[in-house]
């Protein structure tokens, strides 16, 4: 739920309701708690006017903010920081960190089992 978050976060930082941001880009209230809950995607047009009228990036509102080079330059990701802060809580347990190096999609099978088993 990053980008609804995201969306939520921006218009209270802005003291704005549900409704007058909704009023901003010609959208209804009911459409903007969608798009925070994100039980809604918002169409291209409006995507960019939430950008605009929240004075953010639309990178930042999909999750691509901070931009992650390799170190012999030749690949750059693009994360969020809560990506970043799972990558480094992942790093800091050394056994699982190499679990999932050695065969990540079985590690994360696992993972997933005991989670929701």
């Amino acid at each position: 739920m990053l980008m609804g978050s995201r969306i939520r976060k921006e218009r209270e930082k802005l003291s704005l309701s549900q409704e007058q941001l909704g009023d901003m880009i010609g959208v209804s209230k009911v459409s903007i708690c969608g798009y925070e809950q994100e039980n809604r995607t918002p169409s291209l047009p409006v995507f960019l006017d939430l950008a605009d009228a929240l004075n953010v990036d639309v990178k930042y509102l999909l999750g691509y903010d901070i931009e992650v080079v390799s170190e012999n330059r030749e690949m750059v990701v693009k994360l969020c920081k809560e990506d970043l802060k799972i990558i480094s809580e992942i790093k800091k347990n050394r056994k699982l960190y190499n679990a999932l190096l050695e065969d990540s999609p079985r590690t994360i099978k696992l993972i997933n089992r005991k989670l929701y088993d």
